[in-house]
């Protein structure tokens, strides 16, 4: 696996429990982790934590996993912020293909339909996987004109 140096972690009250898992899943291989929301607040929004770890992922220019109840709405947040490229991932071939084709910098993982063993599966195919570049370069440098 090609770890990046470091991985910024946040969820809102949905994602938190699976959030948890991952991270010490990712502390147990060393990895270096940034959780930026470490308490449980039930009546939490994701928007604002969201945007605080899009910041700090480009900041430390970092790759990130988000986590919400199905994954979509972190996902939406964090695509809102120019030079995130994030990918709700719920299978092996979404993760890699996350990577390889679109060059994502963050995935996107739903606590409430994902189970923690398949998570884990899908962390390490989206760490490992590396960008293809070619013909998929120009498609991800068009994501980035203003519209």
């Amino acid at each position: 696996m090609n770890d990046p140096l470091k991985i910024i972690l946040a969820s809102d009250h949905a994602g938190f429990e699976l959030k948890e898992v991952i991270k010490a899943y990712l502390e147990r291989k060393s990895i270096e982790v940034l959780d930026i929301k470490t308490v449980f607040e039930e009546e939490d929004d994701y928007p604002p934590i969201i945007r605080e770890a899009c910041a700090k992922i480009l900041e430390e220019e970092a790759m990130g996993i988000i986590f919400g109840g199905s994954g979509n709405g972190e996902a939406m947040a964090a695509n809102k912020v120019r030079g995130i490229r994030c990918a709700v991932c719920y299978n092996e071939e979404v993760a890699r293909l996350a990577r390889a084709h679109n060059d994502a910098n963050v995935m996107s993982l739903g606590g409430r339909v994902t189970n923690p063993e398949l998570a884990k599966k899908l962390v390490d195919i989206f760490l490992g996987t590396a960008f293809e570049g070619g013909r998929h370069k120009r498609r991800v440098d068009d994501l980035e004109v203003e519209q």
